[in-house]
């Protein structure tokens, strides 16, 4: 029975507390309480209050530099409890008949929705009589400051300060088996299953991970799968598994989430120890349709990390999502929300679901929009169209702009400017893209139907991509005339080893290039909180190091040859006998229009890119400003707020204390919600492969991208400051990539990456190089291991080991 509110006693019976008492009992504590409440079997126990760790910790300094925490353990491990609360604990105690009993921690900030602190305090089990009791208290108080402990409430953010610890003290159970229930499988994320792992005895070998248990799955009332663990014969009977499961379902259904119970089983049936929200859950699989197999890997690909929500308010949903958005529907009628492509709980990001856009009644006018941009609207001229002039104004002006020296409301408009002038942009591809789609369509049909078409037809063409390559190769032949800047390339900070004057004349045009080039993405263009190659240029000095290593002269020679092949094809093309008269003009220029259409698409992401640094930098002066306010702990943590929750701020001199608190708090519930989600993908690795069984010795499997096979060691490249590692005849290996990575294909000779399909970056650039690829393979980079030798089959998308080499 529930105690009278405002009654606060340092020692509680388990069946008097609950989640409103949370701050009074720790998350075991309450959580215990709600199981017996709900009628739930949980062994009888009390609670030691944080009433009682206070007052034995008064005067226990916890501010400053602690260190590993020993001065603390040591100072609480020895604290003489006050003799009324002695008597207390000895009185609740003997209320049970002083059994054998498991002393258990119970923070205040564990068991929590975004940090579950599992095992951060310590446990003691078949503790007997008084003494070895209040040893066993003492010790779970000072276990609150364990290395461990301190460094994992640091890393969520968590003050020493805001911490207490109770202690649970309950009867121990002589189990015959015990172990861990999950109510939603931990690994698909599915909630239709109960995960159960067993072993026998007690489960804190099982918790600890020193035995292996068992591990059965139930599912629609039956035992669907069961792995045997160390021991011989089956922990616990199907019977007592679907009577778990039933259990289990029950707490999460109390609890309004999925659940991570520890249990036992003794001879007069089961009991639930300890039960808390499980963390670090996927998402629900999702089942897919075919459209959204067919385009999510792409979009994956710029989702190298969980967007924070600022990337998100800020930019993705009015930049980018709405670039996306208006070209659907005013192009062929379709509509697609981005709340439903990456749903938010709190702000936070929760999974990736693949865009299935949706036909409105404006398909049907489609063709009447479509036909005047067709005649109205040539890709080869879309440098003359006033929009891209207004654009490239509005962009030089804003890079021109001292936003230190905006006031509140001048910087919060430079965002709605730079939205306005993406806009620009979206007005020029939702005009010229029709006609670019259709001189491609019409080319390949024209080449198909003379039996002449090749992928070369496309190939070689210029763009600013391929004007970024040729900036970077340029810096990389400057460097390869001289060691000594060599070495300064590859050194630990290179930025400030080529501040030597030895290097000015590189400095200068390294300066050019992030002049032309520097609102490049280094990740992905979708995310403000990633730096561009302005902000980073360590990411251009690790691609022209890499290319450095390459023979002088190479690059003229591969690009050499994919024009020469470019030529040819259409040479062979434009030599049919068909095209010889009158029909020969037509598709010649069918073929400048196609090639004119793919740079466009092209040149119109690269120009739409600059508005990035502009942005960004607004984010940044926004955080450093709310921080100089007190309203932020620090700059960067502006990317947990939402921009609705910037602008409504108003001017930050009027800023309430309340207001402030409240966003301080939200930042910290969101970055421990980011911090549980940290190992969670954003989507199922296998989502978009339709089961099938892999081939018995593949290393790992995706979709195929790019024809052939290769051979070679695996190198991993995590982050452009890796470029250099790779070497020619690697087995590129990666979790993402981007245009800026584009040079890293010239001297591998596969390429295999946890995401993306066949429309992705990287899929088509391997095309292109002819490099077989392997997309979405989404354990690539986890399960393959730097220098281990591979062959990579682009036909079946498998990676295998390669076959050793005899004597």
């Amino acid at each position: 029975m529930r105690r009278e509110p405002g009654q606060q006693r340092a020692v509680l019976r388990l069946e008097e507390v609950g989640a409103e008492d949370l701050a009074l009992v720790g998350g075991k504590g309450a959580n215990l309480g709600e199981l017996i409440d709900a009628g739930l079997p949980v062994p009888r126990g009390f609670v030691v209050t944080t009433q009682g760790y206070a007052e034995v910790a008064a005067g226990v300094d916890v501010s400053g530099d602690l260190g590993d925490g020993s001065a603390v353990r040591h100072e609480l491990a020895g604290v003489d409890i006050p003799d009324g609360l002695r008597e207390q604990i000895v009185a609740a105690y003997a209320d049970l008949g002083e059994p054998r009993v498991a002393v258990r921690s119970s923070a205040t900030a564990e068991d929590l929705p975004g940090a579950a602190f599992a095992g951060q305090q310590d446990t003691y089990l078949d503790v007997t009589g008084t003494e070895q009791l209040l040893r066993a208290v003492r010790e779970c108080w000072a276990s609150l400051w364990t290395e461990r402990a301190i460094a994992y409430r640091r890393r969520l953010g968590i003050s020493p300060s805001s911490v207490a610890l109770a202690v649970v003290v309950q009867e121990m159970v002589p189990a015959d088996a015990a172990g861990v229930m999950f109510t939603a499988n931990p690994v698909t994320g599915s909630r239709d299953e109960v995960v159960v792992n067993a072993a026998p005895g007690l489960g804190e070998a099982l918790v600890s991970g020193e035995v292996t248990p068992e591990t059965s799955v139930v599912a629609g009332g039956r035992v669907t799968e069961r792995t045997a663990g160390e021991s011989a014969g089956p922990v616990v009977p199907d019977e007592t598994l679907l009577a778990l499961a039933a259990l289990g379902r029950r707490v999460a259904e109390h609890f309004g989430r999925p659940q991570d119970i520890e249990w036992a089983v003794t001879g007069s049936g089961l009991s639930l120890l300890q039960a808390r929200p499980m963390t670090a859950l996927p998402p629900p699989p999702l089942d897919l349709a075919p459209v959204q197999r067919l385009t999510g890997p792409q979009i994956l690909e710029m989702l190298p990390a969980r967007p924070y929500p600022l990337d998100v308010s800020a930019w993705i949903a009015p930049g980018l999502g709405r670039m996306v958005q208006r070209m659907l529907l005013e192009i062929p009628g379709l509509t697609v929300s981005f709340a439903d492509v990456l749903p938010e709980r709190d702000g936070v990001v929760e999974r990736f679901v693949p865009p299935h856009p949706r036909p409105t009644a404006r398909v049907l006018t489609a063709p009447a929009r479509i036909l005047p941009r067709l005649r109205c609207f040539r890709p080869a001229r879309w440098w003359d169209d006033p929009r891209w002039a207004a654009f490239d104004a509005r962009v030089r002006r804003m890079n021109a702009t001292d936003l230190a020296g905006l006031d509140w409301a001048g910087l919060l408009a430079t965002h709605q400017d730079a939205l306005a002038a993406l806009d620009l942009v979206t007005d020029l591809r939702v005009d010229h893209l029709p006609r670019a789609a259709v001189d491609l369509v019409g080319l390949r049909l024209a080449a198909l139907a003379l039996g002449r078409w090749s992928p070369a037809l496309t190939r070689g063409i210029r763009s600013r991509t391929e004007a970024t390559n040729d900036a970077l190769q340029e810096l990389a032949d400057l460097a390869r005339e001289d060691d000594d800047l060599v070495a300064a390339l590859d050194a630990q900070e290179p930025m400030t080893a080529l501040d030597d004057p030895r290097f000015a004349g590189f400095r200068e045009q390294l300066d050019a290039v992030l002049r032309d080039f520097g609102h490049r993405e280094s990740a992905s263009p979708l995310f403000l909180s990633l730096p561009t190659w302005r902000d980073a240029p360590e990411t251009v000095l690790a691609l022209v190091r890499m290319l450095v290593d390459r023979p002088a002269g190479s690059e003229a020679a591969e690009g050499g040859a994919a024009a020469h092949e470019a030529v040819a094809a259409q040479r062979h093309l434009l030599e049919h006998p068909l095209l010889r008269g009158p029909l020969g003009e037509p598709v010649r220029g069918l073929l400048d229009d196609a090639r004119a259409g793919i740079a466009f698409r092209e040149d119109s992401h690269f120009e739409a890119t600059r508005v990035l640094p502009v942005l960004r930098a607004v984010m940044l002066e926004v955080g450093r400003r709310l921080a100089g306010a007190g309203v932020l702990a620090q700059r960067d943590d502006v990317w947990h707020l939402r921009w609705e929750e910037v602008a409504a701020l108003g001017d930050l001199g009027d800023a309430a204390a309340d207001a402030a608190a409240e966003l301080r708090h939200t930042v910290d519930r969101r970055r421990a919600r980011r911090e549980e989600l940290a190992s969670v993908p954003l989507i199922a690795p296998g989502a978009f492969r339709r089961s099938r069984g892999a081939p018995p010795d593949a290393l790992v499997t995706g979709t195929p991208a790019s024809a052939g096979r290769a051979s070679g060691p695996v190198r991993v490249i995590r982050k452009p400051a890796d470029f250099a590692r790779l070497r020619p005849g690697d087995v590129l290996v990666c979790s993402y990539t981007n245009p800026s990575w584009t040079p890293l294909f010239q001297r591998a000779v596969a390429v295999v990456v946890d995401t993306g399909g066949v429309g992705s970056h990287a899929a088509i650039v391997a095309r292109e190089y002819a490099v077989p690829a392997v997309m979405g393979t989404g354990t690539g980079t986890r399960a393959l291991r730097d220098g281990q030798l591979v062959v990579v089959d682009g036909d079946a998308g498998v990676v295998t080991a390669a076959p050793a080499v005899g004597p």
